[in-house]
């Protein structure tokens, strides 16, 4: 007896374009599309491409977006990681995937709250990985709550904190009633991939920075000799958290999540910046003081030497790691496999 698909002998699927494809799909609807010469499967949010084996290759992927930005006045809490997506994908042999790499949202500026990082990217016929920018942190004196996002931003004295993105970070920190009391009204730090952001840690020491996540997609040396990631040890971190500001000197501020989370004040100064290429959060600055701005995010990819077309765009770092050949981008561009 013949095999059947859906009525149809021999499995035939229906046929679409590009622009004719139904956009009301449900999850699993399946059918050849005559653009772009793929059969493609869609999966509740995208339509995604099946993978020819024989004309594929696997690669691993590391996606970090920008960091949001630290908040202030009089107390801040601090800026929250960008998401932070890993994992292994296989790339169909001349397809084109592009690549953004999302920069650092500003950080507070007198008056003026803070704001969310950008989003990173990585997108072609058969992947599609994107990582959500980082909350701001709360700033005190304008009342608003942390940023959400990839992770999100810390809260101030008074309000709440932003949330995080399952499977891309966690929530910034929340504000602790009991240790929120004069004369430092401490904040909160900002989420991490790897971790919440820290609450107030007394009535004098403002919440931490959620540290962020490792990764062996590079060596340590090479996050040195590229200045992406933050090396601690023999481990190498990504999308920490920004530490939080206490209001008047004599505080303690928060420190930032590994990860490139940048530190909050502790008296009349500017935050901290997140560290550019690791999506660490912004730490919190004092009064009107800035708070700093989040770190931009960065894009690695990885794959066996023999698969490497050697065709890139956007300019990206190339290295080896044993047998396989990795793409570090920090800026945007594309890889054609």
């Amino acid at each position: 007896m013949p095999n059947t698909f859906n009525g149809n002998v021999g499995a035939i699927f229906p046929t679409w374009t590009t622009v004719t494809r139904s956009a009301t799909a449900q999850t699993g609807e399946t059918g050849y599309n005559t653009t772009t010469g793929t059969l493609e499967v869609y999966n509740g949010t995208a339509w995604i491409a099946t993978i020819n084996y024989s004309t594929s290759y696997p690669v691993s992927y590391l996606v970090v977006a920008g960091g949001g930005g630290g908040g202030n006045y009089n107390s801040g809490g601090g800026g929250g990681a960008g998401g932070l997506l890993t994992g292994t994908a296989f790339l169909v042999t001349g397809t084109v995937n592009t690549i953004t790499v999302g920069a650092g949202g500003n950080g507070a500026v007198g008056y003026t709250a803070a704001v969310n990082g950008s989003n990173s990217s990585l997108i072609g016929n058969s992947i599609i990985a994107t990582a959500l920018g980082g909350g701001y942190g709360a700033s005190n004196g304008l009342g608003n709550n942390g940023g959400s996002g990839g992770s999100g931003g810390g809260a101030d004295q008074q309000g709440g904190a932003g949330s995080g993105t399952f499977g891309q970070g966690n929530a910034g920190g929340a504000n602790n009633a009991t240790y929120n009391v004069s004369p430092y009204y401490p904040a909160a730090g900002g989420g991490g991939a790897g971790a919440v952001g820290g609450s107030q840690l007394s009535s004098s020491i403002a919440g931490n920075g959620g540290v962020g996540l490792t990764t062996s997609i590079i060596t340590t040396t090479q996050a040195t000799n590229y200045s992406v990631g933050q090396v601690v040890s023999s481990s190498i971190y990504f999308a920490g958290g920004g530490g939080a500001s206490t209001q008047g000197g004599g505080g303690t501020g928060g420190s930032g999540g590994y990860g490139g989370g940048g530190a909050g004040t502790s008296s009349v100064g500017a935050g901290t910046s997140g560290t550019a290429n690791t999506g660490g959060g912004g730490g919190a600055g004092y009064n009107a003081f800035n708070g700093g701005n989040g770190g931009s995010g960065v894009v690695i990819l990885s794959m066996p030497t023999t698969n490497y077309s050697g065709k890139t765009t956007g300019s990206p770092i190339v290295t080896t790691n044993g047998s396989n050949t990795v793409l570090i981008y920090t800026s945007s561009g594309s890889y054609i496999a």
